[in-house]
C-alpha cells in the first residue's frame, strides 16, 4: 500500500524545487544582451542549452501536477500508460532513447544483442 501523505509531500517539495529551478533560468533569459556584438553571440549560444532545460523542467512539472491530481483523485498508485496521448513523433523518439539506453547498458555488461522495445512503454506514479 502506497503511503499517499508521504507521497504528496515529496511530490509537491519536488514541484516548488522545479518551480524554482524555472524561475531562476527564466531570470537568466531575460537578462538583456550585451552591447558586444561578440558577446551578443555567447549569450545566446549559452541561451539554447537554458531553453531546452526549460523545456524539461515544463515536463516534469506537468508530470508532477498530473501525480497530485492522481492523489487527489484517489487512484495514486495505479498502472498510468502515458505513451497513447503523446504525438507519434514524441514516441518514436522516446523508443530511439530506451534501444540506446539499453544498448549501451548490453555493451557494458557484455551481453549481447539489446532487447526491442514497443511504444507502449508506461510508468507507475
Amino acid at each position: 500500500m502506497i503511503n499517499t501523505a508521504a507521497a504528496k509531500a515529496r511530490l509537491e517539495a519536488q514541484l516548488m524545487e522545479l518551480k524554482e529551478r524555472q524561475d531562476r533560468i527564466a531570470q537568466d533569459l531575460a537578462q538583456p544582451l550585451n552591447p558586444d556584438f561578440s558577446e551578443q553571440a555567447v549569450q545566446m549560444e549559452n541561451d539554447i542549452p537554458l531553453e531546452g532545460q526549460a523545456a524539461l523542467i515544463s515536463r516534469e512539472i506537468a508530470s508532477v501536477m498530473r501525480a497530485l491530481t492522481r492523489i487527489e483523485n484517489g487512484v495514486y498508485g495505479q498502472f498510468v500508460a502515458e505513451m497513447k496521448s503523446q504525438p507519434s513523433a514524441l514516441r518514436l523518439g522516446q523508443r530511439r532513447r530506451c534501444a540506446l539506453n539499453a544498448r549501451a547498458k548490453n555493451s557494458e555488461s557484455g551481453l549481447g544483442r539489446p532487447r526491442t522495445f514497443t511504444a507502449h512503454q508506461a510508468r507507475w506514479h
